[in-house]
């Protein structure tokens, strides 16, 4: 993508992005995600009904009068974005691809985590962790994330959730929340890796498809090619069977993808490339309060 223009598209999303999250998402966000763990606030002195076991004993001391430490919530958050880069986003039949509607969501998530004076970062993924990006602060860092997003070429074309949610699980050290935003087209099993992630961080998926991988059309003989293999094959989709076949598919991969949410506790949200992205994420955020 030329430079004149790539600047274009990420001002363009900028744009929006910034006013969603000013004017939609910005109680919706600091009450759905919280910080997590409680740190020093202040000394006051004790007053009746105040717990005995936040005596500062060493300013009471000096005082020659019963202090006691007051503590308040860490507020400041670190959010990772796990995004998926494999082959299979370029697909969109609507009016944009999964890639278009996933950079607009991470974009959206990316200003109202810098809104609330949060960290954010990005883990680039197919079947392979193609780049990280440290959590940082400030409108150039989300700016930058953006520009990589809409630029970025993968190396590899596959998928493998298990390894990127092992990645994030393990690269953060301190409790994060980690929006996952996949089609989650993969056979393999990630369930394990989801729950392990999710025992030591807040993880949230958001899987992004398009209306036109739920049911193959009724259009005769059709040239197919997989995104992320390269595997070619003509299907017969005049066959009530194979349009049956694939119908089935789709419909146990979505169960299986559920199951997995559920045995993880992980909340989760699907949207359609046909479909407006704010009411998704603002009721995945009002299930989370």
């Amino acid at each position: 993508m030329e430079t004149s223009e790539l600047i274009k598209k990420v001002r363009r999303i900028e744009i929006k992005s910034r006013g969603l999250s000013a004017n939609v998402f910005a109680g919706s966000y600091k009450t759905a995600f919280k910080g997590h763990g409680m740190s020093f606030a202040e000394v006051r002195e004790y007053q009746y009904g105040d717990d005995v076991r936040d005596i500062d004993w060493n300013v009471t001391a000096r005082q020659n009068k019963p202090h006691i430490k007051i503590f308040e919530e860490e507020r400041e958050l670190t959010v990772m974005l796990l995004i998926d880069v494999s082959g299979s986003r370029e697909f969109g039949t609507v009016s944009k691809t999964k890639q278009e509607q996933i950079t607009e969501i991470a974009a959206t998530l990316a200003f109202s985590t810098i809104s609330n004076n949060d960290k954010i970062g990005v883990v680039f993924f197919s079947d392979r962790i193609e780049r990280y990006i440290p959590p940082q602060k400030g409108k150039k860092h989300v700016l930058a994330i953006i520009s990589e997003m809409l630029n970025f070429q993968p190396v590899h074309r596959g998928t493998d959730l298990n390894r990127a949610i092992q990645y994030v699980s393990n690269a953060q050290k301190k409790r994060c929340t980690t929006f996952v935003i996949s089609d989650f087209c993969d056979a393999s099993d990630y369930q394990q890796a989801l729950t392990i992630a999710s025992s030591k961080h807040d993880m949230v998926a958001i899987q992004v498809y398009d209306p036109r991988e739920m049911q193959l059309p009724d259009v005769g003989l059709m040239h197919v090619q997989d995104a992320e293999t390269g595997a070619e094959r003509w299907v017969d989709t005049s066959s009530s069977r194979v349009r049956e076949a694939y119908a089935a598919w789709w419909n146990n991969m979505q169960q299986k993808m559920q199951e997995s949410f559920i045995h993880s506790r992980v909340d989760s949200v699907s949207i359609s490339t046909d479909e407006d992205f704010v009411p998704a994420l603002l009721a995945l955020f009002k299930k989370r309060t």
